[in-house]
């Protein structure tokens, strides 16, 4: 099949009314986001922002095969109320799951690449820059999802923004928790718990505690 027959082939209802709830009628009609039958839009508010060239199928969600996860069975979810913020390319995998709050912002850098069942959620602010990605079952949130007090009544545990550099690659089943802060060029070792400013650009993270494993590092897809 291709590649223009494939792309028609996942023109749906959702990816439809999605582009029109979302975009005026000549950014719509080009469909520049495409949504999986697989996803669930729980909620379609808040606003979409697309920086750069309009083109078909510049952001898909919901899409692609990996044989960890059952892809026609795992369901993703969409649930917006602020800003999402695509500044190019985003390929977001089947079973992810999409939420941020009404004052929260995410940010998309360009060429974003997400495996299955991964969950961002923002409250406040995540930030993902240029040709990084997102490895399968990970959790990137900037809040605690409640609010806890001190001895004299006050929260303080508020949301905190999240960043995640250029060219970073986060490994499977990590758990990027508020005001984590990755460099460009890191790795994020599988497994890992990050709730901090990580220092030290192009290295790999792991461990407990948190600690750099490899210096002068490269990676690619």
């Amino acid at each position: 099949m291709s590649k223009t027959l494939k792309l028609l082939s996942r023109i749906n209802l959702k990816t439809i009314v999605f582009n029109f709830k979302y975009f005026p009628f000549k950014t719509a009609i080009k469909l520049p986001v495409l949504i999986s039958n697989n996803i669930y839009l729980h909620e379609t508010k808040g606003k979409i922002t697309i920086n750069g060239p309009i083109k078909t199928a510049l952001i898909q969600i919901g899409y692609g095969k990996v044989g960890i996860s059952d892809f026609k069975r795992a369901r993703g979810v969409w649930q917006v109320f602020g800003e999402v913020v695509f500044n190019g390319r985003a390929f977001i995998m089947h079973g992810c799951k999409i939420n941020v709050g009404e004052n929260g912002q995410l940010i998309f850098g360009e060429n974003f690449n997400m495996s299955t069942e991964c969950a961002l959620v923002a409250e406040k602010k995540i930030t993902i820059g240029n040709n990084s990605g997102i490895s399968w079952e990970s959790l990137v949130m900037d809040t605690d999802f409640h609010h806890i007090f001190d001895e004299n009544g006050q929260v303080f545990n508020h949301p905190k923004e999240v960043i995640i550099g250029d060219n970073v690659w986060v490994g499977c089943r990590c758990t990027i928790l508020k005001g984590a802060n990755l460099p460009n060029g890191s790795i994020i070792a599988a497994g890992s718990l990050v709730t901090k400013k990580l220092v030290g650009e192009k290295s790999i993270f792991g461990g407990n505690p948190m600690r750099v494993l490899k210096e002068n590092i490269t990676w690619k897809y």
